[in-house]
């Protein structure tokens, strides 16, 4: 492994036999969790587990992304508002095709490997159908040796969980991440800004050509979470990359000396609320456009990240992107992708509308899973104008053209 002018020996890799299981396992339980035979706990068995696990999955990630890369193949980008990953570590076992070995090992050093899933929480990242569809195609393209990536949301507390009390229902958070997950990779590095609020200006540059820009927002980061996504005993591993909302002014120090403490950290909280809670409730104005936000974040990191890894080849042109770009929008919530992905060409990129709208239209596909109205959004063309107002002109200009071409044929 190469890293600028350094040179790191390459690790050799995780062996399958009880022995390399048993000597990962211990080795995790030492170093990563820090627990020892008089203090081990079932959880930090399966965390330890868990840890050793990802390092066999870590070998085949490396060689599947470098040959993603050496090939320069095409690649999908699945946005989906939910992922029902389930319980991952019996699948991945079961994926690596070395369930009897671990179940084995699990038994020499004392424990059950039935015992160690069952300390594993699901998942806060879906809520029915949609979500376990999403996680089934992350899987099937796995499997399919597909260059496949999922994106979303990292909720903290994801979907809620439902108690009887007092003869009535009753709605809990879900804190899945109390005890950390150890499946994900944090990306303190891949982190984008994402925009709201604001207004437009409209300007003609030094060509005279018109332009627009989104100016006076209001910024949040989006940070990545990677967890890797193993094929059905094929040695490909693809990638998940979940992104997680951070305040641009994580603190006000003078606010926190006056002793208003709670405007000290008024930011990030409103900041990251973004990612707190799968499906907010939209009964009022406020919950309804942190839906729109949510959306809004996760596709415009999405297509940073989307740009960024296309512009990483030695020669490209707007032209190519449908050939080494398939944007699948998974039910109508990534639909601002579109107008995102024209904002980027036609504003950022200075692409003219025509060649930006047929890129854009190569590139997008989309999957609506249910025609029932109410499963259809529909948002406040106010709401827009105030949250997103560079989209709201594009999606009325779309529409404009699109009038004018049913009108003519």
């Amino acid at each position: 492994m190469v890293v600028g002018a350094i040179k790191f020996p390459q690790p050799p890799p995780g062996g399958m036999d009880n022995k390399s299981i048993a000597n990962d396992f211990a080795r995790q339980m030492m170093y990563s969790v820090a627990k020892d035979q008089h203090t081990v706990q079932p959880y930090d068995a399966y965390h330890a587990l868990a840890l050793a696990v990802r390092d066999r999955l870590m070998e085949r990630w490396f060689k599947t992304q470098n040959t993603y890369y050496h090939q320069n193949v095409k690649r999908v980008y699945y946005l989906s508002l939910e992922f029902l990953m389930g319980r991952t570590l019996r699948n991945n076992i079961l994926n690596l095709g070395t369930e009897d070995a671990y179940a084995r090992t699990m038994e020499d050093l004392g424990f059950h490997l039935e015992d160690l899933t069952q300390q594993e929480r699901d998942a806060g990242l879906g809520n029915g159908g949609l979500g376990r569809l999403a996680a089934c195609i992350l899987d099937a393209a796995a499997t399919l040796e597909l260059p496949f990536y999922g994106y979303g949301i990292r909720y903290e507390f994801g979907i809620f969980h439902q108690r009887i009390v007092d003869g009535a229902q009753v709605e809990f958070p879900d804190p899945w991440l109390r005890y950390g997950n150890p499946w994900e990779i944090p990306r303190p590095e891949a982190i984008f800004p994402v925009h709201f609020y604001g207004r437009t200006h409209a300007y003609h540059d030094e060509e005279g050509q018109f332009r627009v820009e989104w100016v006076d927002t209001e910024d949040v980061w989006a940070m990545a979470y990677d967890t890797p996504i193993a094929g059905f005993r094929n040695g490909t591993v693809n990638t998940l990359r979940l992104w997680s909302a951070k305040s641009s002014r994580e603190f006000d120090l003078a606010h926190f000396n006056a002793g208003d403490y709670a405007r000290a950290v008024e930011d990030k909280t409103r900041s990251e609320n973004i990612s707190k809670v799968l499906y907010p409730a939209d009964d009022q104005s406020a919950g309804k456009e942190l839906r729109l936000k949510q959306q809004y974040f996760f596709v415009s990191a999405t297509l940073q990240d989307v740009v960024r890894r296309f512009k990483k080849r030695i020669k490209w042109s707007w032209e190519e992107l449908s050939d080494k770009v398939a944007i699948q929008l998974n039910d109508t919530h990534p639909a601002l992708a579109v107008p995102e992905l024209m904002r980027v060409l036609v504003d950022q990129e200075g692409l003219g509308w025509d060649l930006a709208w047929s890129i854009t239209q190569a590139v997008c596909a989309y999957t609506n899973h249910t025609v029932l109205p109410e499963a259809l959004e529909v948002w406040p063309m106010e709401l827009w104008r105030r949250l997103l107002p560079r989209h709201a002109e594009i999606v009325e200009e779309i529409d404009r053209r699109f009038r004018l071409t049913v009108r003519h044929r």
